[in-house]
């Protein structure tokens, strides 16, 4: 188009002067330009720093999160340190019950082991103690038998649950009436009964009076324990120990023969002569024959 630009012209100097107001305008613009990148990396920055302060902010609280949980898992970690604890106080605890009663059960077969050692031993004495009983009962049994049997031969004599019993009566040894004395025709008998009753061994004897039923039951009382008493003294003097021998009166009771007439009366004036099992005594005391 035929233009062209316009020669810069000289100042007073005779320099040239428009490049310096170039220069300015780009100075300028190059200002503008640095303010611009200045405005937007300051909010670039201040986007950067608050990006990062969410970020600090997060990760603050994830902190502060971890740390909880980390605190969690810190008591969660005692508790079962605690309950680790406790379980194996309670293992040794209840291992110490089982070995106690281990030991309790092996006290306890012990014990009942012992005691069905001891219930064996009772019981093998008992069998013996049984089988020494029933030796010495046949033994007993032997002696009364072969007893009765000489004794018979000079009196009435007879058996009973005790041992024996011997009557004296009107036809082996006569009282007379409201008397006590033993009449001389009946001391050979009587020796004859000593002799024997002093070969047997672990008896008692014991001697008891009757009389008939004339006269008070206090009379006949006082009279009976003198007819026992005669025989016993006599059966002394014969060699027996006094020791072993006892007397008791019984009066009129218990007759021998039923009525009031003088045989009747005559073989209820009477002594009996009872022979008995020391170990079958209650008190040293005998009882009165049946």
């Amino acid at each position: 188009m035929g233009f062209s630009p316009e020669a810069p012209e000289p100042d007073e100097s005779g320099l040239v002067v428009a490049p310096a107001k170039s220069h300015e305008k780009l100075a300028l613009a190059l200002a503008v330009i640095a303010i611009g990148l200045s405005v937007v990396l300051g909010f670039l920055y201040l986007r950067s720093v608050r990006r990062l302060e969410r970020e600090v902010a997060q990760l603050s609280q994830q902190t502060e999160a971890f740390r909880r949980l980390v605190e969690r898992a810190q008591d969660q970690s005692q508790t079962l340190v605690q309950q680790a604890s406790q379980a194996a106080t309670n293992a040794q605890a209840a291992a110490q019950q089982r070995d106690l009663a281990k030991q309790a059960q092996e006290n306890s077969e012990a014990q009942a082991q012992l005691a069905r050692q001891q219930a064996a031993a009772e019981q093998q004495r008992a069998n013996q103690a049984t089988q020494q009983a029933e030796e010495y009962r046949q033994q007993r049994e032997a002696e009364l038998a072969q007893l009765q049997q000489a004794l018979s031969q000079i009196a009435e004599t007879r058996r009973t649950a005790m041992g024996l019993v011997m009557t004296l009566d009107s036809k082996s040894v006569r009282f007379d009436f409201d008397k006590a004395d033993v009449k001389p025709e009946y001391r050979d008998m009587l020796n004859r009964i000593a002799g024997i009753l002093m070969t047997i061994k672990g008896y008692r004897i014991a001697v008891y009076g009757y009389t008939d039923d004339i006269g008070t039951q206090t009379y006949n009382l006082q009279l009976s324990q003198r007819r026992a008493e005669a025989v016993r003294d006599f059966l002394v003097q014969a060699g027996i120990s006094p020791t072993i021998m006892t007397t008791k009166g019984f009066g009129k009771s218990d007759p021998r023969v039923p009525g009031d007439s003088e045989q009747a009366r005559a073989a209820n004036r009477r002594v009996e002569i009872g022979i008995v099992d020391s170990r079958l005594l209650t008190n040293g005391q005998l009882a009165a024959p049946n």
